[in-house]
């Protein structure tokens, strides 16, 4: 099919398989841009449809569309529309049994599927990438596309890897789409992609129909002003997000207690419990989610009345995004804020705990040199030896790769086990002699114990030339033909190592500066959202401008600064630190350690911010872990310089 039929059998498809009459605004543009074969990017508010401008194209295009997601909830709604479109779309995911996971690739295999639904580390998995090269690929979607960007809201470094795959993979061309994204954030993917400047497309991001008001409160009137919020409709759909898992569930209790039908959802809670939550939520059976940020990707409820924020959201983005799940049927709904400043700390502290020290940088970069020229990492324990959290150590090295010192060469599984199905010599005698010999030879150097056997890839090597990618390929097809069940862990990232173009002392540095900036820039975006929360400019108006929509009314007349009421949130009152026992925390912290650790490491302590070095030390049984977490860290960090002997 040419680009023009494709073009023409737009609105017939719209019609007969989603039952619309006509694309909203921004939705045609962008599918014609698809269907043109041009690489572009949605950047619509929450519930405007971004979806169908993949869903729509992926029925016109040739080959199969590959959708990256962030939550498996947002897989599981979508997957559910498409079905019920009677669209062929699947997903790969951790949820999945393997029976499961080779029925879906059977119909890729097949060219039964129109749209395949991934998460972004699926992509880092050997036998999957193996898997996809091979078949003919339209399109990449990439859901909540800011996440490629160190200076958005929600970075995720998976994705920074996911031009690259582009080119691996052969996929023409790429849709991105995000509610979120602020300019700079736009600059960034547009770079990235190689998206023209035409064909990044933004509609209105201002929603007549959310009246928003910030409520100033006391930390301890919190819990009675939300009942006598709730309290003139309790039976109308309602989301009160918090900041922490044990929030969620007091708050959630108290609701119960006052008659509300209410549940706590978070990411602690067990993957079957989250999901039978917000089913209920969404079929009605449950009035009101209290949750953490965990909640919200995936849901698609149209008739949410009330999004209330118990706690302070983690930016603008994300409070944009999560007030904009009330009232996506377009009906009047209600986005409140019960607002103070004792909940700042807690925010600033997620961002404290992910920003390395020189020294632990300075480790990570060693480990890398020591082991040229290829360096094998296994992200868990060089976090526990680097003392780096997970997330940026990916960032880390991202930085250390762009800064050209180490190359992502490719990824695999440390350790593949098997256990046989069928009988070893059956599966021997299915192939002719020449490959027979190599079945048998895989089957020889994989050692058994009870029921599983261990491939040892270096054996095979060494006595057979027998190549690891084609070992993996076998494995992967008898796995699929039921004869044996397979199991792969322990993902490894395989860098070359390159000669230092420049002092390590130096590089640490910059390394260093990338962090810290990135940390005075995340702790600017919680000031701006509260410099947003006490403004006296129209709401609607300022948090439109924030996303780029000039067109939004300069008075919307359904805010709490149009109704004349500028918000002052409350600071509380601090105790002084020279009224706590820290002296004796830091002590007992050192005595655990057998040293005096850091005063950045101190700081992190006092405030209850994790790392990988607390873990070992089990540092939360300790009494003075999180006892300051309510004063800002760089208050903490400066009383440690100036009183504690470092």
């Amino acid at each position: 099919m040419n680009t023009q039929q494709s073009l023409s059998n737009v609105q017939t498809i719209l019609k007969s398989t989603f039952g619309f009459d006509q694309l909203r605004e921004g939705q045609q543009h962008v599918i014609e841009t698809v269907l043109e074969n041009r690489s572009c990017a949605a950047i619509f508010p929450t519930g405007s449809g971004k979806s169908l401008c993949y869903q729509l194209p992926a029925l016109c295009l040739p080959h199969l569309t590959i959708v990256v997601s962030p939550l498996l909830a947002l897989m599981k709604d979508q997957l559910a529309f498409l079905h019920s479109k009677g669209i062929a779309a699947a997903s790969i995911d951790s949820s999945l049994s393997r029976e499961e996971i080779q029925h879906v690739m059977n119909q890729i295999r097949q060219g039964e599927l129109k749209i395949l639904m991934i998460s972004v580390e699926r992509l880092k998995n050997e036998r999957f990438r193996q898997f996809i090269s091979q078949i003919p690929l339209s399109l990449l979607v990439v859901d909540e596309a800011h996440c490629i960007s160190e200076w958005g809201h929600n970075f995720r470094p998976d994705y920074l890897k996911l031009p690259q795959y582009l080119q691996e993979l052969n996929i023409p061309q790429a849709l991105l789409l995000t509610a979120t994204a602020t300019q700079s954030v736009i600059e960034d993917m547009q770079r990235k992609f190689s998206i023209e400047p035409n064909d990044i497309i933004i509609t209105g991001f201002y929603r007549s129909n959310l009246d928003i008001t910030i409520a100033p409160c006391e930390e301890e009137d919190k819990s009675e002003a939300l009942l006598e919020l709730l309290r003139p409709d309790p039976k109308a759909p309602t989301v009160v997000y918090v900041t922490l898992q044990n929030t969620a569930e007091t708050v959630a209790s108290i609701l119960r207690k006052s008659g509300n039908n209410a549940l706590a959802y978070h990411a602690g809670l067990a993957s079957d419990d989250r999901e039978k939550i917000q089913n209920q939520f969404m079929s009605g059976e449950v009035d009101c989610i209290v949750a953490t940020i965990a909640f919200g990707m995936g849901v698609d409820k149209s008739d949410i009345r009330r999004v209330i924020h118990f706690d302070l959201p983690k930016s603008i983005e994300n409070y944009a995004q999560e007030i904009g799940r009330a009232g996506r049927d377009g009906q009047p709904s209600q986005c409140i804020l019960l607002a103070n400043q004792s909940g700042i700390s807690t925010l600033e502290n997620f961002i404290y705990g992910d920003t390395p020290e020189p020294n632990d940088i300075q480790a990570v970069l060693e480990q890398a040199l020591n082991h040229s020229p290829q360096w094998e990492v296994v992200l868990s324990r060089l976090a526990s030896e680097s003392n780096v959290r997970q997330l940026p150590l990916k960032t880390l090295l991202v930085y250390v790769e762009m800064a050209g010192l180490i190359q992502a060469k490719y990824s695999y599984f440390a350790d593949y086990r098997f256990k046989f199905i069928q009988d070893k010599h059956f599966i021997i005698n299915q192939f002719d002699p020449a490959r027979r010999t190599f079945v048998q030879a895989l089957f020889d150097c994989s050692s058994q114990a009870k029921v599983w056997c261990q491939v040892d890839f270096d054996a095979l090597w060494t006595h057979f030339q027998g190549e690891r990618q084609r070992a993996v390929a076998a494995l992967d097809y008898f796995n699929e033909k039921g004869w044996i069940e397979l199991e792969s862990k322990l993902m490894t990232e395989v860098y070359q190592v390159n000669t230092p173009s420049q002092p390590i002392d130096e590089l640490n540095q910059q390394l260093w500066q990338l962090f810290s900036d990135k940390e005075t820039s995340d702790i600017a975006r919680i000031h701006n959202l509260l410099s947003f929360f006490e403004s006296a400019q129209c709401l609607s108006s300022e948090l439109a401008r924030y996303f780029g929509d000039h067109q939004a009314p300069k008075q919307c007349g359904h805010c709490s600064v149009c109704r004349e009421q500028v918000a002052t949130l409350p600071r509380g009152d601090s105790t002084p630190l020279s009224d706590y026992p820290i002296e004796a925390w830091l002590n007992e912290l050192s005595d655990k350690a057998g040293a005096q650790l850091s005063v950045a490491l101190q700081a992190k302590f006092l405030c209850g911010i994790t790392t990988p070095k607390f873990t070992k030390l089990k540092a939360r049984s300790l009494s003075g872990f999180g006892k300051l977490e309510a004063t800002p860290f760089a208050q903490v960090r400066q009383w440690i310089e100036l009183n504690h002997q470092v």
